[in-house]
């Protein structure tokens, strides 16, 4: 069984959670940054456990979901890395990926990922086992991104429900650009 810490134990990162846990997929570790709101995470089933810092979330995990704003996703990430083994892979759920992969790059065990789920609400009491179901989840690995790693991410989202969809980094933000964003600006 895959060891997971999620990162942002939120509507995203609670999901994710709980599909892994429910269907058997990993053991997970989940961090949030006000303490308050640990207990909540492991009582909703999101988490089996809950770390006071991104470093012990991270540090005997076999893969590490990011789910922050996508402001804050680069140092997430980056500490998420500066404190995973060497063979632990690094994802995200964030929207723009560009950005992101361009600064992580050098970074075999960074993949860019992109779940099309969600919902009206937020938090992680309004989060499900069953909102990726069907739903494309893209990957945006870099050029030197680990194949083994890769595949690791892949097997996961798999194993949630999603259907993973391998991209270039700009062209999914050029795509999101006219079928999400765009009509959000004319809204």
């Amino acid at each position: 069984m895959l060891r997971l810490a999620i990162l942002g134990v939120g509507l995203i990162g609670g999901s994710i959670g709980m599909a892994a846990r429910e269907r058997g997929r990993a053991g997970v570790t989940g961090y949030v940054r006000n303490p308050d709101r640990a207990g909540e995470c492991v009582e909703l089933g999101a988490a089996d456990r809950m770390a006071n810092s991104i470093e012990e979330a991270v540090a005997d995990a076999d893969i590490v979901v990011c789910c922050a704003s996508v402001g804050s996703m680069v140092e997430m990430a980056r500490t998420a890395l500066e404190a995973a083994g060497p063979d632990c892979v690094v994802t995200d759920v964030g929207s723009t990926k560009q950005e992101l992969v361009e600064a992580l790059a050098s970074d075999q065990r960074f993949v860019g990922g992109h779940p099309l789920a969600g919902a009206e609400t937020a938090g992680v009491a309004n989060a499900r086992a069953d909102l990726y179901e069907g739903a494309r989840w893209y990957l945006t690995p870099a050029e030197g991104t680990s194949g083994v790693l890769y595949d690791r991410v892949q097997k996961l989202v798999k194993g949630i429900g999603a259907r993973p969809v391998a991209i270039a980094a700009t062209e999914h933000d050029q795509a999101m650009a006219v079928v999400s964003h765009l009509p959000h600006v004319f809204a």
